[in-house]
């Protein structure tokens, strides 16, 4: 039976590369793996975080037009220790959550923290 094997990575486009870039390596800690302009002229910055395999991929596209994401379109989720010491590192960022911390039934906290262009990033603090 044909099926695909694992998640390589997800791809979100943006408009501006850097800030993006940014937020992600000095926010949340992803590391920058690899760089490089693809054959049809996208510039690509591929990210890793510490606790899996899987990258993001982020994409600079100006030939398409500019990116317009719509709210509560899609989201990535990254596990974090500490909500409370985590909301510490983005104040000293000029930061704060979106929405939450807010915990669940099963004793699981999830705050909501909004990266540039508009893509949400949920942190989940595991019970």
């Amino acid at each position: 039976m044909n099926k695909v094997g694992k998640l390589l990575h997800t791809r979100y486009r943006v408009n501006d590369l850097e800030r993006t870039v940014k937020f992600y390596c000095d926010v949340l800690g992803l590391t920058e793996i690899k760089r490089h302009k693809s054959p049809r002229g996208s510039e690509l910055v591929f990210l890793k975080t510490a606790g899996s395999e899987e990258l993001i991929e982020l994409c600079s596209f100006p030939a398409a037009g500019q990116v317009q994401v719509q709210p509560d379109l899609t989201h990535l989720a990254f596990e974090v220790d500490d909500l409370a010491a985590f909301e510490k590192h983005l104040v000293a960022h000029g930061l704060k959550y979106s929405d939450g911390p807010i915990t669940s039934s099963a004793g699981t906290t999830f705050a909501f923290i909004d990266a540039p262009e508009g893509y949400e990033i949920e942190l989940i603090q595991k019970k």
